[in-house]
């Protein structure tokens, strides 16, 4: 209940008011059954304007961290995503990434529409980054469909590191589901989980018109030396090879 009071009375009309979404290729997302809506990230904001457009409940798959906290704000903040439908994952090892697995399995074994952000983690400065395998292991091991999703301008209506929202123009752009049954049988093939998710990077990249780098965003937050993202380097373009 909570879920659907927020998104058409309580926070609905204001997102839509701050943000007037467009939407592009709605009908691409069926209306019942499991899918995995793979998005790119760009800001907190795209949690919000994503399940705004779609009809159906979405469930995301959310880094542990928003549901550790203490004291008052720490208990209505796991409150709050547990009712906006988000689901905690630990990120930090082998055996907590295939506790993530299994949770995705479950979701969509009921036929959840299921989010997910390739990328890891917020883009830090607009572009489009190396996705991680977790989302290719996923529809490998479940055989569902995958709709890239392209948010654009929530980086601007919501500015990453800034609490202030802001008036602005939203876009999501839906992009048609990619079966990937071809690979049936080699889940646990590195080399096919790469390929599968530099498919999905590739088609985030064309709907979203973002500029690529072959890095990992959280890399580059935590400060590892990345060359293809350092200042006065050209920015890595996406391998031809990887749309398959």
């Amino acid at each position: 209940m909570w879920y659907w009071l927020f998104k058409y009375v309580f926070m609905g009309p204001l997102l839509a008011l701050l943000g007037r979404p467009k939407v592009e290729g709605l009908e691409n997302v069926p209306s019942t059954g499991a899918v995995i809506l793979a998005s790119n990230h760009l800001a907190v904001a795209d949690s919000f304007y994503l399940p705004l457009v779609v009809r159906r409940r979405i469930t995301f798959l959310a880094k542990s961290e928003y549901f550790t906290g203490t004291g008052i704000k720490g208990w209505f903040t796991r409150w709050f995503y547990t009712v906006a439908g988000q689901v905690p994952i630990d990120r930090t090892d082998a055996d907590t990434a295939k506790a993530a697995l299994h949770t995705a399995e479950r979701l969509l074994a009921d036929g959840k529409l299921l989010g997910i952000y390739p990328e890891g983690t917020r883009s830090p400065d607009g572009r489009l980054y190396k996705g991680k395998t977790g989302l290719a292991r996923m529809a490998l091991h479940t055989g569902v469909p995958v709709i890239p999703v392209a948010m654009i301008g929530t980086n601007v209506v919501n500015p990453p590191g800034s609490k202030m929202w802001r008036f602005g123009r939203v876009t999501v752009r839906f992009g048609k589901p990619m079966d990937f049954s071809r690979f049936d049988g080699m889940a646990e093939n590195r080399f096919i989980e790469r390929a599968v998710t530099d498919e999905v990077i590739y088609e985030l990249m064309r709907l979203s018109g973002q500029e690529y780098v072959d890095v990992y965003a959280a890399s580059l937050k935590n400060g590892v030396p990345q060359q293809d993202a350092s200042a006065g380097q050209p920015v890595a373009r996406f391998p031809e090879t990887a749309a398959g």
